[in-house]
């Protein structure tokens, strides 16, 4: 039995960088779900999560906070629900260098409203060459003034990027819910 006194979920585009957020901020060994990937059309990294991947950030004051990682695919849409449910909030991850992001994010931000009310968006793969640029998500905010999703440019390889979305994430939910 997992005994975790939060629980954060990390969502979002096949090969965003959930696994590695998990595996930046996990205090023990991530559970992966990781198989061969057969949806290269999608993306062409070799491996990409099936399931749920697991890890745990414990708190120097002993608070664990458990790190679900969601499937990318829209095929395993069936345990995204299931794995939000209890959560504190939810972490979406956009990789910048896909043909049309903003695109993924409405998607992704349109499914996940739907079962949290404390999202996060975190774009990634700002590094890889990409006609995409950081002020199209600004654009994207400017267009939709009505949603209020604290918006960070990050590097889920790098846990102090991470660390962020996940302070951000408390806060906001602080904020919402007086927890």
């Amino acid at each position: 039995m997992i005994l975790q006194q939060y629980k954060v979920v990390f969502a979002g585009t096949m090969g965003a960088g959930k696994s590695e957020a998990i595996k930046s901020l996990s205090s023990v060994d991530v559970v992966s779900t990781e198989a061969v990937n057969t949806d290269t059309a999608s993306h062409t990294k070799m491996f990409t999560t099936v399931g749920i991947d697991y890890g745990e950030l414990i708190l120097d004051d002993g608070t664990k906070v458990g790190l679900y990682g969601t499937p990318g695919q829209e095929r395993f849409d069936f345990i995204w629900t299931a794995i939000c449910k209890g959560a504190l909030g939810t972490i979406i991850l956009i990789d910048n260098s896909v043909h049309n992001p903003i695109d993924q994010l409405n998607f992704y931000l349109e499914y996940f409203k739907t079962v949290s009310d404390n999202i996060i968006i975190g774009i990634t793969h700002l590094d890889v060459k990409s006609p995409n640029t950081a002020s199209m998500y600004r654009e994207w905010e400017q267009v939709h003034k009505d949603v209020n999703y604290p918006l960070f440019f990050i590097d889920a390889r790098e846990k102090n990027d991470v660390l962020l979305l996940i302070e951000a994430l408390i806060a906001n939910a602080e904020v919402q819910f007086s927890i």
